[in-house]
């Protein structure tokens, strides 16, 4: 006859409560999946180090060399400032507003028109040849177009990448509004909900898996025509006007490298940030989405 342990009790054989067993599978396995993740990267830091001192190329400094850079350059200053430097404060926030706001805007207004596009199948018809034209132009051929409206400055560099990640964000609200259950529409009707609540309640959150989806790509593509606004626009500051003063001024090709780091890390943080608000969002959709799944098994079952 097999012993029967009351459920919250400790196992008198081993000392262990069964909640802190738990507890301990998911501490290990969270460090089991972080060894994973951060091995492959020392391996390559390793390798890219011994590569770099046997070839000695300037071009192609090892990281410890970069790494100091890195702290001399941005991250040496006082514990007051998150020991960021006068050039860390400088170009670190005008790339960070330029980027946050095109994004934003981006966002916003593709979200917007793409719900409506979405739910007007006519009309997202009739603007599709359009759309996809618009989008198959690359940003920065629109550079002198933005600075021959704007002129140099800020709102030109904003212009070019609200034009560049507008599209993502676009084309993932459009599919998003169209994926609305048809459970979920009959409901709407049965307890006639107004156009405002349909949106709110039904629609948008329906949509908002797609939408994530393409804000994570539209924030990704910020990071990289930040830098090309940066360059190629006239800037006085920033991370992308950074990469190209400091190897031309000085001949610091480590520097270089250095800001190509402070932008990796840059869009790790952004894209972490992003993940973890879409985490929280979408934790009640997917229990929804859930019970909309158990319904429909549960309609489908022949009675007995």
């Amino acid at each position: 006859m097999g012993e029967h342990f009351p459920a919250g009790r400790a196992d008198h054989r081993t000392g262990a409560h069964p909640s802190g067993r738990r507890e301990k599978g998911r501490v290990q396995g969270v460090l089991r999946a972080g060894a994973e993740r951060l091995v492959p990267i020392i391996a390559a830091v390793i390798g890219w180090e011994l590569v770099a001192r046997l070839i000695g190329d300037t071009y192609f400094p090892p990281p410890s060399q970069i790494a100091g850079r890195l702290r001399q350059l941005w991250f040496s200053g006082p514990p007051t400032r998150a020991w960021l430097t006068d050039q860390a404060i400088d170009n670190i926030p005008p790339s960070l507003a330029r980027l946050l706001g095109a994004w934003l805007l981006a966002a916003a207004c593709g979200v917007a028109v793409g719900i409506l596009l979405g739910r007007l199948r006519f009309l997202a018809d009739c603007l599709e040849p359009a759309i996809h034209f618009a989008r198959a132009v690359p940003p920065p051929a629109m550079l002198p177009v933005w600075l021959a409206l704007l002129n140099i400055g800020s709102q030109m560099q904003v212009a070019t990448i609200v034009f560049g990640v507008v599209w993502p964000v676009l084309l993932a609200a459009i599919e998003g509004a169209r994926s609305v259950l048809p459970e979920q529409a009959d409901t709407a009707r049965v307890f006639r909900l107004t156009a405002l609540q349909r949106l709110t309640g039904v629609i948008l959150p329906a949509a908002l898996p797609k939408i994530f989806a393409g804000l994570r790509l539209s924030l990704s593509l910020s990071l990289i025509l930040m830098v090309v606004s940066e360059l190629m626009g006239g800037a006085t500051n920033g991370i992308g006007y950074t990469l190209l003063l400091e190897p031309q001024r000085t001949y610091d090709i480590p520097a270089m490298w250095a800001g190509i780091v402070v932008l990796g890390l840059l869009g790790l943080a952004l894209n972490t940030a992003l993940l973890a608000v879409e985490r929280r969002v979408l934790a009640p959709h997917g229990r929804t989405q859930r019970n909309h799944r158990a319904a429909r098994r549960h309609n489908r079952r022949p009675p007995s």
